[in-house]
């Protein structure tokens, strides 16, 4: 009996993504979760004094996910940002051209970090917190390739200026941990996450499969 009131219970929870970001979704769908709201939260990403990527990334979700929940006290609120480093550096998401070509010539031919915090606040008001790593290491970049991804417009909006699940993906010559988290949420990790808070992947995943399109 306590099995099957679990199971309905993670399986009624309710789940609000607190990102406005497609590949973000796009990655729940591929786990077969569909949020059953979708929220952004609207605030300031920028990194404090001194403050690690690490750190900014686990911050800024943690802001991210409490700033949402307010407005979803019944649901968990899931909430992440990615940040890419080198070294101690930040690389934000490129607003200019000029910009996205100083991030890729500084990505050029070496190994940097991408760090997504996830950040979910559950209905009692408690926040279940993550940092998942994956090193991602550069081939050298000439000026025809920096030019040429730099034209296609692919970086806007991206964490350090390009996209690994697109043509930024000829840049890279390694990945050491989860290739989801490049894209912008660990998988693996986000999935134990939701399972030990009252969200069964599973069940939810065969709810999404069954209804129809």
């Amino acid at each position: 009996m306590k099995s099957n009131e679990m199971t309905k219970q993670s399986h009624s929870s309710k789940l609000v993504l607190a990102s406005a970001s497609p590949r973000r979704s796009e990655l729940l769908l591929q786990i077969g979760i569909v949020p059953d709201a979708i929220d952004p939260a609207d605030i300031p990403e920028i990194p404090g004094k001194n403050e690690l990527p690490r750190d900014l990334a686990l911050r800024l979700a943690n802001e991210k996910a409490v700033h949402v929940a307010i407005r979803h006290e019944d649901s968990l609120v899931l909430a992440a940002d990615t940040v890419v480093a080198v070294g101690r550096r930040a690389l934000g998401k490129a607003e200019t051209e000029k910009e996205a070509q100083a991030y890729l010539s500084m990505l050029s031919g070496r190994k940097h970090k991408v760090h997504t915090g996830l950040s979910l606040a559950r209905p009692d008001g408690k926040l279940i917190t993550k940092v998942i790593t994956t090193s991602v290491t550069f081939k050298h970049l000439d000026i025809y390739d920096i030019r040429n991804y730099v034209s296609s417009n692919e970086w806007r909006g991206k964490a350090g200026a390009y996209a690994i699940q697109g043509l930024g993906s000829l840049f890279i010559r390694q990945i050491h941990g989860s290739y989801s988290n490049v894209v912008g949420l660990p998988l693996f990790e986000l999935s134990s996450m939701l399972n030990g808070n009252g969200y069964d992947v599973w069940a939810r995943a065969a709810q999404n499969n069954a209804e129809p399109a």
